[in-house]
């Protein structure tokens, strides 16, 4: 074959959403995981009582005000998420989850499960894997939280459309680093107190002297209030005592 001709037959591969390559790989999916390990650390944990989201907001320019930077979100009193990659993609997909978890709440007059904005998450995300046009969201997130009966959840997205459900996870440049320590680490019958003060000791050795308490978001939900609990600097700075 041509030389010219099998480059521009993977060119087809490497730039359309919806054509397998001969080996059966989505080359566009591929390169949103690979932005995703590109993006910002982000660890959850699921506790005894609760479950905790730590996250890296990779300040760039000392300009930059810190809290501004967006990187957890609320998307019902009892459910928090962060996101590692395209965080206007995160951004996106949170908005839709705070209006679905509205109108469950107006409708059935109750608090929406996790599991069902888990999926919600995960079916936009699949169908911009089959759809000619459009590209796969940029981004992984890490959505937990605690349901009403104080069961305690937390679930991985992947860019994809595909989830999973973790008691400790890691997303982001750090997860390669960071896994094997959650792994050694991570207890399951410890306190939301004991999982902030591990993600910040994790996170801590992960960024070494780039680590600042500005640099990261602590958010914690108890199973005691089902409610979203963002932690100030100070705070932050006391659990690294």
């Amino acid at each position: 074959m041509n030389p010219s001709k099998q480059m521009i037959d993977k060119m087809g591969y490497d730039r359309s959403i919806t054509m397998f390559s001969p080996d059966g790989r989505l080359l566009q999916v591929e390169y949103a995981k690979k932005t995703v390990r590109q993006g910002s650390t982000a660890i959850g944990l699921a506790c005894k009582d609760g479950v905790v989201l730590i996250a890296d907001k990779r300040v760039t320019s000392k300009l930059i005000v810190p809290e501004a930077i967006e990187k957890m979100f609320q998307i019902d009193d009892h459910i928090a998420a962060t996101a590692a990659g395209i965080i206007s993609d995160a951004r996106v997909l949170v908005d839709k989850s705070q209006v679905r978890a509205q109108q469950h709440s107006v409708t059935y007059d109750g608090k929406i499960d996790i599991l069902s904005i888990v999926k919600d998450i995960c079916d936009l995300k699949q169908i911009c894997t089959q759809s000619a046009g459009l590209r796969p969201f940029g981004v992984s997130m890490l959505v937990g939280g605690v349901e009403e009966d104080g069961t305690i959840k937390l679930f991985v997205t992947e860019p994809y459309g595909l989830y999973f459900q973790y008691q400790a996870a890691v997303i982001g440049e750090g997860e390669a680093e960071v896994e094997p320590i959650l792994r050694k680490k991570y207890k399951s019958n410890m306190s939301v107190d004991d999982g902030i003060i591990l993600g910040l000791g994790i996170m801590k050795e992960f960024l070494k002297s780039e680590f600042s308490v500005e640099r990261v978001d602590v958010v914690y939900v108890k199973s005691t209030n089902k409610r979203y609990t963002k932690l100030s600097d100070d705070e932050i700075k006391k659990a690294l005592k």
